[in-house]
């Protein structure tokens, strides 16, 4: 007879259950925000360009603040994945202290990060959207300066949610979430609708909705009797190795997250400059005081595409940000069977899950573009792009950004950064170019729906770059589970 099928308890299906759905519901709260903000602007009682206009310059900015969110994100993962490893290991102390460096870590960066942007506001909008029109850029200015300032707020969010999430508090991060998703759009209401503030009522609103949850989030990490706690008027310094083992997590999921992001701002910076054969690049449009303004069709299609995408996304992205905790305490304790095992269950739910999300955003697709304020041809320029990436998001996405999840809890982080970034330029930012750009004579000049074929071929390709690593089980090595043999020792002749 066979040896019967070994039963694994680390996480049960009702415990993976409950780990997830927190995560999953709040990245749909946290993804609704840039989507609330563009929303409500577009709907604004000011002339169509204008809302036109404010709404496309939220979207642009919002990529650049996507940059360095997913850059604290990434820092807060490298924390969570050694303290996750520790507690599946029975060491609580190291994860405390651990935990304690990593908040730290982040509000400093966060506060270093934000300064620099409000000092180089106008420079780091002239290097990506310099091409696009004066009243574009003005909104712009005006929402990139007051967002930024809540990036301290953000870095200690996402510090404080990677470590409840890592002792199973999903539940803490998803009441969060949703906290401030209720603060942005009451907020939104109030100065958009009643004080009539446009641009910068939406930047006050994100301001706001991003401080109050971090700091409930900071409340909730130090209670007593949680297995990680962080303690803010204790005495603190920080230490070298531990801050060396967060780095070396932490740098390589930055630089990939950083760099992804950075190619997504690259190709929609391709989509506002460009000069398109297909479609209108703009329509003309009276603002306020009558004058003539142009309204680029292609880049609000694009802007509201990439919004009502988001929500299709947050599965496959929230079970891989599930996978740190999951993979990450089944690495810990040392069983690379167990860890395979817990693979193929994250897979098999990011599938089923991810199909679903999918599906149900396809088929409200028609109804949530005219939710927008757009015109006509940005709205019909939308769907085309969604009905073209979705069809490809259901084979792709689990592959594309659940499997990078589980590499990074197993610490192969190096290689997720390396194939992420290849990926990225070869395959999204080069085509995107080709096929958006004006400057190369013969080449089709497809608009937004250039956009999205670079991104869904850096989707296929990214598939194939980290199904091969796991089916290689290289990854057992960067994790720890397996070794290289030691040498044999050196025998003298005779």
């Amino acid at each position: 007879m066979g040896a019967a099928k070994r039963k694994y308890t680390l996480f049960t299906g009702k415990q993976l259950l409950w780990l997830i759905l927190p995560i999953v519901i709040e990245q749909i709260f946290s993804t609704s925000l840039g989507f609330f903000d563009s929303l409500m602007v577009s709907n604004m009682n000011v002339a169509e360009a204008v809302r036109s206009n404010a709404s496309n310059a939220i979207g642009n900015v919002d990529y650049l603040n996507n940059l360095i969110i997913q850059l604290f994100s990434a820092f807060a993962t490298g924390g969570a994945i050694v303290t996750s490893q520790a507690l599946g290991a029975g060491d609580r102390e190291r994860a405390n202290k651990v935990a304690k460096q990593l908040v730290m870590l982040a509000v400093c960066l966060a506060l270093g990060v934000g300064g620099a942007c409000l000092l180089l506001n106008r420079p780091i909008l002239r290097l990506f959207y310099g091409n696009v029109d004066a009243s574009t850029f003005a909104f712009q200015r005006t929402y990139f300066y007051v967002t930024a300032a809540s990036f301290p707020f953000i870095g200690l969010f996402n510090a404080c949610a990677a470590l409840l999430r890592a002792q199973r508090k999903g539940f803490s991060t998803m009441a969060s979430a949703a906290m401030s998703c209720v603060v942005n759009v009451g907020l939104n209401a109030v100065f958009l609708f009643v004080l009539n503030m446009g641009v910068l009522g939406a930047g006050l609103a994100t301001l706001f909705c991003r401080a109050v949850p971090a700091v409930f989030m900071l409340v909730l990490l130090g209670r007593q009797g949680n297995t990680v706690r962080v303690r803010v008027f204790e005495r603190f310094r920080f230490d070298g190795a531990m801050l060396k083992s967060i780095l070396k997590l932490a740098v390589p999921s930055g630089v990939e997250s950083a760099l992804f992001q950075l190619g997504k701002l690259m190709t929609n910076t391709f989509v506002n400059a460009g000069v398109y054969a297909v479609g209108a690049k703009s329509i003309t449009g009276l603002d306020e005081a009558g004058s003539l303004i142009h309204i680029n069709v292609q880049a609000n299609g694009n802007t509201m595409a990439n919004q009502i995408n988001n929500f299709a996304s947050v599965v496959g992205s929230g079970v891989g940000t599930s996978a740190l905790t999951v993979i990450g305490q089944s690495v810990g304790a040392g069983d690379p069977d167990q860890v395979k095992y817990y693979m193929r269950r994250m897979f098999l739910i990011a599938y089923i899950a991810n199909g679903l999300c999918v599906g149900t955003i396809l088929a409200l697709m028609p109804q949530l573009t005219q939710l927008y304020g757009y015109v006509g041809e940005a709205k019909a320029i939308a769907r085309q792009c969604l009905y073209f990436c979705l069809t490809l998001q259901f084979f792709t996405y689990p592959l594309s950004f659940t499997a990078p999840g589980i590499l990074k809890a197993t610490s192969d982080v190096k290689y997720v950064m390396c194939s992420a970034v290849f990926s990225m330029f070869t395959m999204r930012v080069s085509l995107a170019f080709l096929l958006t750009t004006d400057l190369i004579p013969g080449l089709p000049q497809l608009g937004a729906m250039g956009y999205w074929i670079g991104m869904c071929s850096d989707w296929v390709l990214r598939s194939l770059l980290f199904s091969s690593r796991l089916l290689s089980g290289r990854w057992k090595k960067a994790s720890g589970l397996i070794r290289e043999p030691a040498p044999a020792p050196h025998q003298s002749p005779g």
